[in-house]
């Protein structure tokens, strides 16, 4: 194998947005550095199970329905 094909595995802290830190390996920033999340898996609704509803800007979600309404929507 060559060598320096690799980049630089290493430990850093993972700020969650609700203020928890979280050390994970990873080959951002440098050993120690910080990352703070906007969204992450504690409130997202794809990793929470949902609950959040679609918005109907300009009726496309209807529309969409209306479209496909016999396929089982």
């Amino acid at each position: 194998m060559k060598k320096d094909t690799h980049p630089d595995y290493h430990f850093i802290n993972v700020k969650m947005t609700n203020g928890d830190i979280v050390q994970m390996r990873s080959t951002y920033g440098a050993d120690g550095d910080q990352l703070s999340l906007d969204i992450d898996p504690s409130v997202h609704p794809a990793w929470t199970g949902g609950g959040a509803r679609l918005m109907d800007t300009g009726g496309r979600v209807s529309k969409f329905k209306k479209k496909y309404e016999g396929l089982g929507f």
